[in-house]
């Protein structure tokens, strides 16, 4: 039997615990916890996994209405209604701390993890995407992880087979130190057919079944909840280490699991381990879980209860299954050569009880650890920033205007934010299953549903300086712009899942940013119709050299009817009339021309008229559906000459294009301004009352600005003459030049 630690007080502020939480918990207890029993407490009531300090804010987001058929939080991943008896399960997570410290694993495992999260639900995965974010690339370690986290990335996805259709990397100084590495993955389930993450049953048995259980990943969950310190290059063995080629086995077993009628339920072994699992699948089945933890089968000898249960091991699965069925569900893990071991067995106590050499260790009420449960709900003081007002009075008056604006566009292209990632796609496979339409590069991913006329669009998208300067409006920009991307492909939009990437909650600066941002991303919801479907909460992104920037990464998945409909963002025939839907009311403040050809990060940010959005986006999805459209780009970063540029370099050779803008703003701030609700849709000139029709009656405005041409050229006004190979070569090899070094 092994040997434990007392418990004190300083033992249980050594697991992460605060003294009133350590006083809770003897409360519910009736006793002093245990040295596992405080493990176990650790790990569940960590920010990581209880949301402590943000299910608060988090439930007023709408979490239900539309195609929902789940509401958030009541199983791994959300559920979509997408019609033809289908569904769709996505979520997006972050593995930030795990990546900072072991980037090639840490990437890999979170790619790992919510795949798990899908296929444990009946869906079969069919897109991955993720949102990466690093420091300067000026600096080798910045560098360092960007490779190895795109690697880590490639590698586990590539072996499951899932193509990866693409999302954002963003580079700012913020995030040097504290990277953030945000994996969204999407699955297809017959409606009906999915499982659920739950136990129940008195007497049905309990299966580990995938990995042996080894000791990489203890303690995860709370390494993930407190901030980086120049300390934690030496906590690698909070990373967890990762195997694509068994998470395909137990993909496939554990799909063939989910169409038997004696599967009670199923559930990830993510954050925590074994203790998350069964006790989360216990509290939702109001039942207990009785463990004998000298069962389950490990891959390095001498591991005690404490490690077992708190071990982050990956591509391992908690089952439940009805009585007398036991050999069957063995035939079907042994069919594809995984471990499948009887653990336990569901109890009518409500506790999660676990045994080691026949000694009890654990013995919790199984709702106290859970979100909902007994687990601590925080609402923690919130400050406006001082910086607020400071960073917010820019004013073009006192900006110098460039003197050489084409010389301005090529930097913009070359610009680490704006240039081509082709050097990480590439690295991606976005075709294996022959389902991708649309791949990496573009304002969406989309693939089609085999089987059916229906289609698939999904963007991630954030702009952390926005939320930055303007928490609320940033939190707004962040849906709009998820949305108006996966619109442009000619989809509509119908639910998001987000990750919040924030710094110290303890912080009320960093406190009042996660509020802000929380509202206004509900309020767009709301008005868009597309509920939150669930996600996750980051906190303590922070490193010696501060705070992140905030980022609340939206994923937001898109609806096309029929894949006649599919649009993309080259301009395609030559004399097509160029035309802005919207307006062209483009800010400097928060753009990547003020920050890159400027040195300035300062606001304020161009405003958002949602009510005016979502008409914008409903012009655009009608024209499209009317077959009337032959390319469709929003406008963001880089705004408006930045949006022509990369439409002319994903068209065909000779393409170009030539713009004559009516000159209300100054030129830099006409060509280089980003605004909201604009979109950039190139027509056949035939078509242009058809789409004066549908734009007048939405009360919209549109501006023809140009034409596509056949010249090879990029002119604008009698500000700017391009020739197509000097825009293709800025922003083609300017990011792959960059990682060279």
């Amino acid at each position: 039997m092994a040997r434990y630690p007392k418990v004190t007080l300083e033992t249980a502020i050594d697991h992460g615990l605060s003294e009133k939480e350590f006083d809770e918990i003897q409360s519910i207890l009736g006793r002093v916890p245990n040295y596992v029993e405080l493990g176990v407490f650790s790990v569940m009531w960590s920010e990581h996994c209880s949301y402590k300090s943000s299910i608060k804010m988090i439930k007023t987001l709408p979490r239900s209405g539309g195609r929902l058929l789940v509401e958030a939080g009541e199983e791994n991943a959300g559920l979509i209604d997408i019609g033809d008896d289908l569904a769709v399960a996505f979520k997006i997570e972050s593995h930030n701390h795990p990546s900072a410290v072991e980037p090639y694993q840490g990437a890999a495992t979170g790619v790992g993890g919510i795949m798990r999260d899908i296929f444990t639900m009946g869906a079969r995965p069919v897109i991955s995407m993720n949102s990466l974010r690093f420091g300067s690339l000026d600096e080798p370690r910045n560098r360092f992880l960007l490779e190895h986290v795109v690697e880590g990335i490639a590698d586990y996805s590539n072996c499951l087979g899932i193509p990866t259709l693409g999302g954002e990397v963003v580079i700012e100084d913020s995030y040097s130190g504290n990277p953030l590495i945000n994996a969204f993955s999407l699955g297809l389930v017959k409606k009906g057919k999915t499982a659920s993450a739950i136990a129940k049953g008195e007497g049905n048995p309990v299966f580990i079944v995938g990995a042996k259980t080894g000791r990489d990943g203890i303690h995860g969950a709370t390494f993930a909840s407190v901030e980086l310190t120049d300390e934690s290059e030496s906590r690698k063995s909070n990373v967890q280490v990762g195997d694509p080629f068994l998470e395909k086995l137990l993909l496939e077993a554990s799909l063939e699991l989910c169409s038997k009628s004696w599967l009670v339920g199923m559930q990830d072994m993510g954050a925590a381990g074994i203790t998350c699992s069964s006790s989360e699948m216990a509290a939702k089945g109001n039942v207990g879980i009785t463990i004998n933890i000298d069962k389950v089968p490990l891959r390095e000898p001498g591991m005690n209860a404490y490690e077992t249960l708190l071990s982050e091991s990956q591509e391992r699965m908690l089952v439940v299954i009805e009585k007398k069925f036991e050999k069957e569900l063995k035939i079907i893990f042994d069919k594809w050569d995984l471990n499948c071991t009887k653990i336990g067995v569901v109890n009518s106590s409500g506790r999660l009880e676990v045994f080691e050499k026949r000694r009890k260790v654990v013995d919790i009420p199984a709702e106290s650890l859970v979100l909902g449960g007994g687990a601590p709900e925080y609402e923690l003081p919130a400050k406006e920033p001082e910086y607020i007002s400071t960073a917010n009075t820019f004013s073009i008056d006192n900006l110098a205007e460039p003197a050489d604006y084409n010389k301005v566009l090529l930097t913009l292209l070359a610009s680490p934010n704006i240039s081509s990632k082709k050097w990480v796609y590439q690295q991606y496979d976005s075709t294996v299953r022959s389902n991708t339409v649309i791949g990496p590069g573009s304002d969406a991913g989309v693939i089609r549903i085999k089987g059916t006329k229906k289609a698939l669009a999904v963007s991630t998208d954030c702009n952390g300086k926005y939320v930055y300067l303007n928490p609320r409006l940033g939190g707004e920009i962040a849906v709009a712009e998820a949305a108006r991307n996966v619109v442009c492909t000619g989809a509509e939009p119908i639910a998001i899942t987000n990750c919040l990437n924030f710094g110290n909650p303890n912080d009320p600066e960093i406190y009042w940013q996660f509020k802000e941002a929380v509202t206004g991303i509900g309020k767009v919801c709301r008005t868009l119709n597309t509920p939150v479907t669930g996600g996750n909460v980051s906190f303590y992104n922070e490193s010696s050299l501060g705070a992140v920037y905030p980022s609340p990464v939206i994923g937001m998945v898109g609806l096309i009817e029929d894949t006649k409909h599919i649009t993309t963002m080259s301009f395609k025939t030559p004399n097509d009339f160029i035309i802005v839907l919207g307006g062209l009311n483009g800010k400097l403040g928060g753009s990547e021309y003020l920050k890159t050809i400027h040195g300035r990060i300062e606001g304020p940010i161009a405003p958002l008229n949602i009510e005016f959005e979502m008409r914008v986006q409903e012009v655009c999805l009608e024209a499209i559906k009317k077959g009337i459209v032959n390319s469709a780009h929003d406008i963001s970063d880089g705004g408006l000459l930045v949006n022509i540029a990369e439409s002319i370099i994903a068209a065909e050779p000779g393409i170009g294009a030539k713009i004559d803008c009516e000159r209300r703003l100054r030129t830099d701030e006409l060509l280089f301004g980003e605004c909201q609700s604009a979109i950039i849709i190139t027509i056949p000139e035939n078509n242009l009352i058809d789409l004066i029709m549908i734009s007048q009656e939405l009360d919209i405005p549109t501006q023809t600005i140009g034409r596509v041409t056949d010249n090879n050229l990029l002119t604008v006004n009698q500000n700017i003459s391009v020739e197509r190979p000097k825009l293709e070569s800025a922003y083609n090899l300017s990011f792959e030049n960059i990682m060279k070094g």
